[in-house]
């Protein structure tokens, strides 16, 4: 096997597993789930005020 030809298999399937990742991250049933942790640290902040307002966390 030439070592141009085994750069080029591997050219390949590196971009087609990046097409697959691509595809996956910004599929529908995963929007859900990074919208999520988008608003972890705007829950966390919540939480913290809570916290410092009442002494607890309210659910």
């Amino acid at each position: 096997m030439d070592i141009n030809l085994m750069r080029s298999v591997i050219t390949v399937v590196l971009f087609v597993a990046f097409i697959g990742i691509v595809v996956w991250a910004w599929g529908k049933g995963r929007r859900a789930d990074f919208d999520a942790a988008a608003r972890l640290p705007l829950d966390d902040d919540l939480a913290e005020r809570e916290i410092a307002r009442n002494g607890r966390v309210q659910q």
